[in-house]
């Protein structure tokens, strides 16, 4: 009796689900045993980590502020990842999304009723105009959305950064190299966390049915797999890229302005804290699939908020940035592990 490996084209779900949470717990497993060959005790940095993170409401203040701009970042490369393309500038539109979020708040005169919405709106157009012109590039001229939209990142901080410390620095001379603070913040919910997060958690759930039960997501996941087969069909491959990558550039918008109006309170050079590459992990971790984009930047914010913990253990930041790289890699050879199955041959094959 002998057997062989056969590779199927796609994984079946529960496999591929199986194998994702096998590379988190290896990546784990292999991060706590190079921290034991280097003389640290692994549990017991563990411990300390979930007491100071689940153990204390500020624990978990900072978990959620984490959270937030991670599950905004991660569903816009997600939404974009459904059609097949990969929106590497996150970054710069969370930025974009912060930066006019802040110019209203700062130059248009309102009551706070009216400015929330108006900053929601400002940022999430902002957002959406920052990746115009790479989507545009894309849909028309077949340019690598890859190459522009990770261009434009340096642009948009750049620009953040020059207004901050320049046209628009605070007045009052109080605060160095950022703008005066916002008249006007998003309110907090649950004692530990503004409004963000639970708006953040229904547009994954509403991403998610719209992807699931409606025909414009139904093409849009045609169009991503197959691009020839949904032109065949009639599809307009080409309107739905347009939209969902703009789609995605206001979801990135939108996080950066809650962000400003309602972590940060003022804007000011590096405010992203790379929250853009880091939703890339996030949505590869959840296969693009807006529910798993909820689990995967809670991970990420667990492991982010352990990394701050673990620098007062003698650990460094580069600690947290290989073990975010090792669940990446185990991530990707489970990826492809998962399609492979053992089958037994018939005899005399």
């Amino acid at each position: 009796m002998s057997y062989r490996l056969q590779r199927l084209p796609v994984a079946k779900p529960s496999v591929a689900f199986a194998a994702r949470i096998a590379s988190v717990v290896l990546a784990l497993l292999t991060a706590g045993l190079l921290l034991k060959l280097v003389g640290m005790e692994p549990l017991a940095l563990a411990g300390r980590v979930l007491k100071s993170t689940f153990g204390s409401s500020f624990g978990l203040e900072d978990l959620a502020l984490l959270f937030t701009p991670l599950l905004y970042c991660g569903l816009a490369v997600a939404v974009a990842l459904r059609i097949g393309a990969w929106n590497i500038g996150a970054e710069g539109q969370f930025n974009l999304g912060a930066f006019a979020a802040t110019g209203i708040a700062l130059f248009v005169p309102g009551p706070d009723w009216a400015l929330l919405p108006a900053m929601a709106v400002a940022g999430a157009l902002a957002g959406a105009a920052w990746i115009l012109v790479p989507t545009l590039a894309r849909a028309y001229a077949g340019v690598s959305e890859l190459i522009t939209t990770l261009l434009l990142n340096f642009v948009a901080l750049l620009l953040v950064y020059w207004v901050s410390t320049g046209p628009w620095l605070d007045p009052s001379g109080h605060a160095l190299a950022t703008t005066a603070r916002l008249p006007v913040a998003v309110p907090e919910v649950w004692g530990i966390v503004h409004w963000g997060l639970p708006v953040a958690m229904i547009l994954a759930v509403g991403l998610a049915g719209v992807f699931a039960f409606t025909r414009w997501g139904y093409e849009v996941r045609i169009g991503g797999s197959n691009p020839g087969a949904a032109r065949y069909a009639g599809m307009p491959v080409r309107r739905h890229l347009i939209a969902v990558m703009l789609l995605s550039g206001a979801i990135a918008g939108l996080g950066g302005m809650m962000e400003v109006a309602g972590t940060v309170g003022r804007l000011q050079g590096g405010i992203s804290n790379n929250y853009g590459y880091l939703g890339i992990m996030v949505a590869v971790l959840a296969r693009a699939a807006p529910l798993g984009t909820i689990a995967t930047a809670f991970l990420m914010a667990t492991i982010l908020n352990g990394g701050i913990i673990l620098q007062t253990q003698g650990l460094t930041t580069h600690t947290v940035l290989a073990l975010t790289g090792l669940i990446l890699l185990y991530a990707a050879i489970g990826d492809e592990a998962a399609k492979y199955r053992i089958v037994k041959l018939a005899k005399g094959a």
